[in-house]
């Protein structure tokens, strides 16, 4: 099996305010070999300068550690009040930072629970929306030799973001990619693995991260787990991504919190026409094994206000069990 890179993104560890080079220092010391920064905190954003930005190149290409980016949006709305805006300078900043890095990947997340609000924008218009966006940055993207890795979010399920490329008019291998969040699927109403397989020609960064599903009197909850703690099948996933023909890093993404997913309500499930019965029934079958594990006290749901408590020891442990984990492929 090809060998991946093990490294952090450093949305993990922002309870703890460190700068970017504090973050990869942080990786050197505790066996980390990169970090994703997918998101900088204004304070962190006011340093990069382009002689910081060679500083933080230097330091990564010193200590072997790889550097992926962030800072890029693909819908072209404010994802609160929904009024509309331009991103091409804000991806531009990005693709400019990423080719001063040496990296070309730039993380895009524009981020929002879209459909959880029937008053929000319908999921077809705000993706026409950023196919109309992203069809216009396409050139500067290749000028600058970066790939914008659109995440897994809570925007658009797999399906969508396969036919936003196709809206796009762009292969794989493009300037256009995806950034794989493992657990994130499990919020968009999709089997991990089975997104994995249907996204795999595009996928160029990764947040992996573990997690659970339960049943509620709302519907589903999906949280964020330990890595090896939860049930996301990240043997079958790291081996599906071990087929890819092209290189790629393995970025550790942890946090709190969770997420309620009204399934009840009919208006709600609507929003995922393409959920088929085999991959809902999958996931239901997910939920019981979640609940055992709860029962157990295998996993649990940790609150973010609590997340800065346990960030580290929960990093550094995410870190040593992908690790086994590979070695055992």
């Amino acid at each position: 099996m090809k060998s991946f890179k093990i490294g952090i993104d450093n949305y993990g560890l922002y309870p703890l305010k460190l700068s970017p080079l504090e973050t990869l220092e942080w990786a050197k010391k505790n066996g980390a070999e990169g970090v994703a920064f997918s998101g900088l905190n204004p304070d962190d954003r006011k340093l990069i300068t382009k002689s910081y930005l060679k500083k933080l190149a230097a330091f990564a290409a010193e200590n072997d550690l790889y550097i992926e980016w962030g800072g890029a949006q693909h819908i072209p709305r404010n994802m609160t009040s929904w009024k509309r805006k331009k991103l091409l300078a804000i991806n531009k900043r990005a693709a400019r930072e990423a080719a001063i890095l040496g990296t070309r990947i730039i993380r895009s997340c524009s981020g929002g629970l879209m459909r959880w609000n029937s008053d929000n924008p319908s999921t077809e218009k705000l993706l026409a929306e950023t196919a109309r966006a992203l069809k216009g940055q396409l050139s500067m993207l290749r000028d600058y030799n970066v790939i914008l890795a659109i995440e897994t979010h809570f925007e658009f399920t797999s399906f969508e973001l396969l036919k936003l490329f196709e809206m796009c008019e762009v292969e794989p291998d493009d300037c256009l990619g995806i950034c794989l969040d493992t657990m994130n699927l499990l919020t968009m109403l999709e089997d991990p693995f089975s997104a994995t397989r249907r996204l795999l020609p595009y996928v160029v960064s990764t947040h992996i991260k573990d997690g659970g599903i339960m049943f509620t009197d709302d519907g589903f909850v999906t949280f964020p787990t330990e890595i090896g703690s939860g049930v996301v099948d990240l043997k079958a996933i790291i081996k599906k991504l071990a087929t890819s023909n092209r290189d790629m890093d393995l970025s550790i993404e942890d946090h709190g919190g969770s997420f309620v997913l009204p399934f009840f309500d009919p208006q709600f499930l609507a929003e995922f026409p393409d959920l088929t019965v085999k991959e809902f029934t999958h996931l239901s079958h997910l939920a019981m094994r979640t609940k055992r594990l709860v029962d157990r006290n295998d996993c649990r749901i940790i609150d973010r206000d609590a997340w800065g408590n346990i960030c580290e020891e929960r990093l550094i442990n995410d870190l040593m069990v992908l690790k086994s984990l590979l070695s055992e492929l």
